[in-house]
């Protein structure tokens, strides 16, 4: 990967809607050329999916979600992303071990949620955070 591709995934964070005609413009190559980089970007993995943030008037929320020292996360994580109103599982380092962002309608659908995952004996301990406002970087 290099400069190029970065600046063509600057591009797509941002929109991944944008044209493939409009980031050439705005990087100054060709249509063709942001059509290759983009397939390329995809066959390796380092694009893994296009996506949509939505503004759904939910409650969104960050729930770090700390495990037993034995539990293989990426078991726990893919548990986890099939739940309802789960946006994102993130494996994380530092004091927690998995971030779970939740768009729920309701404090009672995030409560549900949190109290689902404290029933589960892998998880050890959860600490919340709610999601003030967002911003695309």
């Amino acid at each position: 990967m290099d400069d190029l591709d970065r600046e063509i995934l600057d591009v797509l964070r941002r929109d991944a809607r944008t044209p493939y005609t409009e980031i050439a413009d705005q990087l100054g190559i060709s249509e063709g050329t942001v059509r290759n980089r983009v397939t390329d970007l995809e066959e390796s993995g380092v694009i893994e999916r296009f996506t949509v943030t939505t503004r759904t008037g939910n409650l969104r929320a960050m729930v770090e979600i700390d495990v037993a020292v034995d539990v293989d996360t990426d078991e726990l994580a893919a548990v986890l992303a099939d739940w309802d109103t789960v946006e994102f599982v993130w494996q994380v380092g530092g004091e927690e071990d998995i971030v779970v962002v939740v768009d729920a309608a309701d404090t009672r659908q995030l409560n549900d949620l949190i109290s689902r995952a404290r029933d589960r004996e892998e998880i050890v301990a959860t600490k919340s955070r709610l999601i003030l406002d967002e911003r695309v970087g």
